[in-house]
């Protein structure tokens, strides 16, 4: 028998074409996995570090049929101005106000009551969001 009709022994003259190709996928595999992990670190970074302005509804007190007063919490960067929008609604889940409400001081932690004018009688009063002045919405 000649060596043609044996076969060549296995692994001797380097690594068969399926080995390769794997051994390509497990690199293309991790090369994406470890892009991946990078990419939602970076987002979860950018947006704890983005966010300079947050804040809180404590309490609101329906004033009137037409203002809503809220109590609020703000944190923010001492050097940074605020703002932050609120909405209200009415029985049915209609909007029957909003607005945006700028807090500029220069401390860190601002507790303020503000007054949310209406077109009716409202029944719940949401933060929508806060930002620094300024910032993109």
């Amino acid at each position: 028998m000649s060596a043609v009709q044996q076969g060549l022994p296995e692994g001797r003259y380097g690594r068969s074409a399926d080995e390769r190709a794997d051994r390509k996928l497990k690199i293309v595999g991790s090369v994406l996995g470890v892009a991946l992990l990078g990419l939602v670190g970076w987002i979860g970074w950018d947006y704890v570090g983005g966010q300079t302005v947050s804040a809180e509804v404590i309490k609101f007190e329906v004033a009137s049929d037409s203002e809503v007063k809220v109590h609020l919490e703000i944190r923010k960067d001492a050097g940074v101005t605020g703002v932050c929008t609120l909405s209200s609604q009415d029985r049915g889940h209609d909007e029957v106000g909003r607005a945006d409400f700028t807090f500029d001081q220069k401390s860190r932690r601002i507790d303020e009551i503000v007054v949310l004018k209406t077109k009716a009688r409202a029944t719940s009063v949401e933060l929508v969001g806060c930002q620094a002045a300024g910032a993109a919405r």
